[in-house]
């Protein structure tokens, strides 16, 4: 110990002396738990960390619904963990738009990110920074903090790793639109419903002043939602509901010049849900008088007007007084660098392979908004996977041979599965018949033969989309595989590896889609199971509530959640800009 403490003071002191810029001032030493850290008056900080004795140090990237689910399933006594992010709190995303019009209160969908693994045995650390600079080559990370590293309140600071977990989400996508990032709002972060809450409740103030026309008080309280999607969709709904439950009663002079506006640039709402409900969704927002615009593009937006084109009337502008853009996500900018770094500069987000690896580089994973998995083809493996289930070299494939390795077929391949079930296929084996679509079964396969098989199978292949549904699921695979991964290198349980020899230590990442719900206001969602199950009314209302309060990540935050709701049915909304 005395050995490694001595270590650390020689490389501090070799990092001081070989400090260009460094300053007669003040020094500050700190020696404890194998880390030394210095400060000193040139804006200069550097922390050096050897872990915790033979412990892999795994570095996470990001607090939100991927991180923040892999650190709350991650044995912290088999690691040394460290998380970098810039709030040091997750926040229940899902329920944002309820926060922008005082449903539910912002601290009740929060949770700090000590409080996940406090209870817990295992080194962990926290930084409230940023990191700007992923360095796969050195196996680090560079940060920056805006509460400050050192005895001026700024700096920079590198992290080492063994395993890097990037999970740093996305940024709106505004398309390049002018004018966007300066006039409108964003919703995806607690500060962007706190702002629009304000936002709400000063253009009502602004409405009812006694020396506005009536074309301004219109304007002021024209509302426009940009994006027909789930967030779009449901904070136009809790916006109308507050206006129309709580405000209405605050404001009655101004009440009847509330417009809310939704701008989809494609001909429907909701597309990603079952086509029953876009139909009810549209029609609900119609008879509540919320104006949908469909096919209509958003071209430009100033402070005063929003310029949007139609095929049929050409182009529009259109005076508002709070726009929200919820138009779809965009790529960050560090993971935009470090995709260049690792050969995928062409693609428009960060690929990994089934088990949430990044495609070209070693020990890192990727997964939640910032990365997708990059389904292997089977027409790409074909010959592969044919070699491997010739176990003979016959040159053949017999129906017993293709059973050896079915199993491993669906794990690695799981467009096959998705293929038969959309063709109403009942098993493999209904694919080996003759080309010519007679009933009879192939008894041997050539590879010929097996190719002409399977060659439709890679339309079935899907890209996961972008909830927070995906990234909680690949967080808890993700902490599974890292927990047992000293027992699965031993005892691998993954499919036979069609281009090595072995088995894979772990079995592939498979997104189970549990559904999904869609508010729409007046006590009334729709839900959507897998398959062919939907249903809109109260009653799903009443399960949104149970299942959102049960997914909280503490009794703490379950219980103001419940508590919020209760007092909107009995006092109402929050009303105050606070």
């Amino acid at each position: 110990m005395a050995s490694n403490g001595l270590s650390l003071v020689r490389r501090a002191a070799e990092a001081v002396r070989r400090t260009p810029r460094w300053k007669k001032g003040l020094v500050f030493f700190a020696v404890g738990a194998s880390t030394l850290t210095y400060a000193c008056q040139d804006n200069r900080v550097l922390q050096i960390c050897d872990g915790t004795g033979n412990k892999k140090k795994v570095v996470i990237l990001g607090t939100g619904w991927a991180g923040a689910s892999f650190l709350r399933n991650i044995d912290t006594s088999l690691y040394d963990v460290h998380v970098v992010s810039p709030r040091n709190y997750f926040t229940f995303t899902p329920l944002l738009p309820s926060v922008t019009c005082g449903t539910v209160e912002a601290r009740s969908i929060v949770e700090p990110i000590r409080n996940i693994v406090r209870k817990r045995n295992g080194a962990f650390r926290f930084w409230e920074a940023e990191c700007f600079k992923i360095d796969p080559t050195n196996k680090n990370v560079h940060c920056r903090s805006d509460v400050g590293t050192n005895i001026n309140g700024n700096g920079e600071f590198v992290v080492d790793y063994d395993y890097l977990i990037v999970s740093v989400g996305a940024r709106p996508n505004t398309f390049n639109t002018p004018g966007v990032t300066e006039n409108c709002h964003f919703l995806k972060e607690v500060e962007d419903a706190q702002k629009i809450r304000k936002s709400v409740m000063k253009c009502f103030e602004r409405a009812a002043l006694p020396n506005l026309s009536e074309e301004e008080r219109k304007k002021n309280l024209h509302f426009v939602v940009i994006g027909g999607g789930p967030t779009g969709v449901e904070f136009a709904a809790e916006l109308h509901d507050f206006v129309n439950e709580d405000l209405a009663k605050l404001y009655p002079d101004v009440k009847k010049y509330v417009n809310i506006s939704v701008i989809e640039a494609g001909g429907h709402i909701l597309t990603m849900f079952d086509k029953r409900i876009t139909q009810f969704a549209e029609e609900k927002f119609k008879r509540d008088g919320i104006d949908l615009k469909t096919n209509f593009k958003v071209v430009k937006v100033s402070d005063k007007d929003i310029t949007m084109t139609n095929p049929a009337t050409g182009e529009v502008a259109v005076p508002y007084g709070m726009a929200v853009w919820s138009t779809g996500i965009g790529t960050r900018p560090i993971i935009m660098d470090f995709m260049k770094q690792v050969g995928q500069g062409n693609r428009r987000v960060l690929a990994t392979d089934e088990w949430l690896r990044v495609q070209g580089c070693e020990d890192v994973y990727a997964l939640g908004d910032c990365a997708t998995i990059a389904q292997r083809k089977v027409m790409e493996d074909v010959a592969a996977i044919f070699r491997v289930a010739d176990q003979d070299n016959s040159g053949t494939l017999t129906v017993k041979k293709i059973k050896d390795v079915l199993g491993d077929i669906y794990e690695r391949y799981p467009q096959v599965e998705l293929y038969l079930k959309s063709n109403q296929m009942k098993d493999f084996h209904d694919l080996l018949k003759d080309s010519d679509g007679s009933s009879k079964e192939l008894k041997e396969l050539d590879i010929e033969q097996f190719k002409k098989a399977l060659a439709q199978v890679d339309s079935q292949v899907k890209m996961l989309p972008a909830t927070a549904q995906v990234a909680a699921q690949e967080g808890s695979y993700l902490a599974d595989c890292f927990n047992r991964m000293k027992t699965c290198e031993e005892y691998p349980e993954g499919p036979i590896r069609i281009r090595g020899a072995g088995r894979h230590r772990f079995k592939p990442f498979r997104y189970r889609h549990l559904g999904q719900f869609a508010p729409l206001g007046g006590e009334q969602t729709a839900y959507q199971l897998p398959g062919d199950w939907v249903h809109v009314g109260h009653s799903t209302q009443w399960l949104w509530y149970s299942v959102y309060a049960s997914k909280q990540f503490s009794w703490r935050t379950k219980m103001l959640v419940v508590s919020d709701w209760g007092r909107r049915f009995i006092f109402g909304r929050d009303s105050s800009s606070i």
